[in-house]
């Protein structure tokens, strides 16, 4: 067998690290883990992790650099249900947040989405306060 050039090898290649990372979470949290290690790390993942830490559903985050993407270790409460990224990240309105609630969450008083607004990433009870719509992420329960 002949050697393959060096233009053919496959690679991986990690198509969305949030919904890596909130994968990640979900599967730790289901198998009972006490902390789970994620990588790479990026600006809209520690947002994303400060948000739920914000609502108590994770403890501290650490953030490791390891000179190259990056690593968090997240400490889990035992409290998510679940986690995920809407992909693609739909424009919401201010008015349309409440169709993405009764679609996304089990209940109306549980559970968060999070959104990108030009005000930074929040979850949608305080775009609501802030009065700003923007693009869905993620949501958690």
């Amino acid at each position: 067998a002949e050697p393959r050039p060096h233009c053919c090898e496959l690679s991986m290649v990690l198509i969305s690290v949030l919904n890596n990372c909130l994968k990640n979470i979900t599967h730790a949290e289901k198998t009972g883990k006490r902390q789970v290690l994620i990588r790479p790390s990026s600006k809209v993942i520690v947002k994303f992790l400060q948000v739920m830490q914000k609502h108590k559903y994770i403890g501290e985050f650490e953030i490791v650099d390891d000179r190259r993407s990056g690593k968090i270790i997240v400490e889990l409460l035992g409290r998510i249900n679940k986690c995920g990224v809407i992909s693609p990240r739909f424009d919401v309105k201010l008015t349309a947040i409440e169709k993405w609630i009764v679609n996304l969450l089990p209940s109306r008083n549980f559970g968060f989405i999070v959104l990108t607004t030009s005000l930074g990433i929040m979850d949608h009870e305080e775009a609501r306060r802030k009065h700003t719509g923007g693009k869905i992420l993620g949501y958690f329960y």
